[in-house]
């Protein structure tokens, strides 16, 4: 039986043609994608992912997101800042607070302002604390310098003693450096007063605290905006007038360094909380 032979085949010099055309395919088709993403609403491609991420998120797959918002926000929104503002309402809804309140950051540096104050305050009057002629100590509205009348006054009297002077220059010079308001309280014992100079003890407290603010305004060049001045007699005891020591430690001038809440309710009108009288001092 004889065999057919196979006819030669015509080689297809145009196959390359297949593969360039897919190739333009694909190529068009990547454009027209690129085209219309560019083209798509940036604000509605935010809300689907953030809405994708949060429900991914309440399911515990992805931590919580630390996207910062961007500073220009007048071009269609991008993801980032429609997470950062969502997260915010969330935040808000559920009662969430991301950071501490001013305030309370506020009172938290009053406070330490007023704990170094009183620390240095303590080491300059060492000697005068030592023989309680001066005695520190906190109240709501600020920290308290009380200077006892025995080592700043004669009895009776609204004049400074000389003696006094190195007492208060070292006062002043930490008190000059700062900018904290001061009330001047002059303060005395229930025992009746009634000279050529003072009528009562409402006139000795308020002569004593005025010669003070006087001396601070003079002597150590205090601006008066930082000073105001208070006599409240007998009527605003630290310790009992049954005793000699008791009397001693009413009769004094107290150095208020008001705090800067009470400052700003001051000035805001508010009636500021006081919690007078202040504990015993020792």
């Amino acid at each position: 039986m004889s065999r057919r032979g196979r006819g030669h085949r015509h080689a297809n010099h145009e196959r390359w043609l297949v593969s360039y055309a897919d190739f333009i395919t694909l190529l068009f088709a990547f454009f027209v994608v690129l085209y219309a993403s560019a083209q798509v609403d940036q604000r509605k491609v935010g809300r689907l992912a953030l809405a994708i991420q949060v429900a991914f998120q309440e399911l515990g797959v992805f931590p919580a997101s630390t996207t910062k918002v961007p500073i220009d926000i007048n071009e269609p929104m991008p993801f980032s800042t429609v997470q950062a503002i969502e997260n915010a309402k969330r935040n808000t809804e559920l009662g969430h607070v991301s950071s501490p309140p001013e305030d309370t950051l506020s009172a938290s540096a009053v406070e330490a302002n007023l704990t170094t104050l009183q620390a240095e305050l303590q080491q300059a009057l060492h000697n005068e604390i030592a023989t309680h002629a001066v005695a520190l100590h906190r109240e709501t509205e600020g920290l308290v310098i009380s200077l006892r009348e025995f080592g700043f006054f004669d009895s009776g009297s609204a004049s400074l003693r000389p003696s006094a002077l190195p007492a208060l220059d070292r006062i002043a010079s930490i008190l000059a450096v700062r900018t904290c308001r001061l009330r001047i309280e002059g303060h005395t014992d229930n025992v009746p007063i009634h000279t050529a100079t003072m009528a009562s003890n409402w006139e000795l407290s308020t002569a004593r605290a005025t010669e003070l603010v006087r001396l601070l305004i003079t002597r150590y060049r205090f601006s008066p905006e930082r000073l105001s001045a208070a006599g409240f007699a007998e009527y605003h005891p630290i310790a009992s007038n049954e005793t000699l020591q008791g009397r001693a430690q009413n009769r004094r001038v107290d150095i208020v360094i008001l705090s800067e809440h009470i400052v700003r309710t001051a000035v805001s009108g508010q009636t500021p909380t006081s919690s007078k009288p202040s504990p015993a001092i020792r």
